[in-house]
């Protein structure tokens, strides 16, 4: 098994060393609440598109995409005037349950479908990682806190998709990016106002 990590490891593209180089730009800047996090997801995601089209990962191809056009609305959402008042936020509890129920039924079905016009192995964990992604990419922009609990979930079992499909580099990453995770819910702490914000919404 280690032999084989260490060939893939050596066979790398440098597209894909680029990719990953930027994407952990990107989760540095994005804990830091830089804006500098959304050009690196812009550039590191266009590669990631083409990688995952290439190794017959339909889903993943489709939310790379979507990535490209999240990074452009990010940026723009963190640089506009609006951004001054972005402040970290939390959902209630009855918000994440109700979405997780419906992702994961939304995976399923995705999946499901998918398998009588696709021929490609993981087609669930695949449909899976990407839901739960366009989701949690959604909660970044808005800068809801509980983003980064999501991504924790999410980046093992991206690992665990990557190191079966043979990008063994992306699945050091994504291993790299669920402990990194627990960091970031660290640094985007909430202001009191906020707190009181929730606890008037609920």
């Amino acid at each position: 098994m280690i032999e084989s990590f260490l060939v893939q490891f050596q066979s790398t593209s440098w597209q894909e060393w680029i990719a990953v180089i930027l994407a952990l730009a990107y989760v540095y800047f994005a804990a830091k609440q830089n804006i500098w996090c959304w050009p690196s997801a812009l550039i590191s995601t266009a590669i990631y598109t083409w990688l995952f089209w290439s190794i017959s990962l339909p889903f993943h191809t489709v939310l790379n995409a979507y990535y490209l056009i999240m990074a452009v609305y990010g940026w723009r959402k963190w640089n506009s005037s609006y951004s001054e008042t972005l402040a970290v936020k939390v959902w209630p509890l009855r918000y994440h349950l109700t979405s997780i129920v419906l992702l994961s039924c939304t995976a399923w079905a995705l999946s499901y479908f998918a398998s009588s016009v696709l021929d490609a192995d993981y087609l669930y964990l695949d449909a899976f990682v990407t839901v739960f992604s366009v989701f949690t990419t959604f909660l970044v922009t808005h800068k809801v806190r509980e983003n980064w609990l999501y991504w924790i979930a999410i980046n093992v079992f991206g690992a665990y998709l990557y190191f079966a499909k043979g990008l063994s580099l992306t699945g050091v990453l994504y291993l790299f990016y669920a402990g990194f995770a627990i960091y970031g819910f660290t640094q985007w702490r909430i202001q009191p106002s906020v707190v009181e914000d929730n606890k008037i919404a609920t």
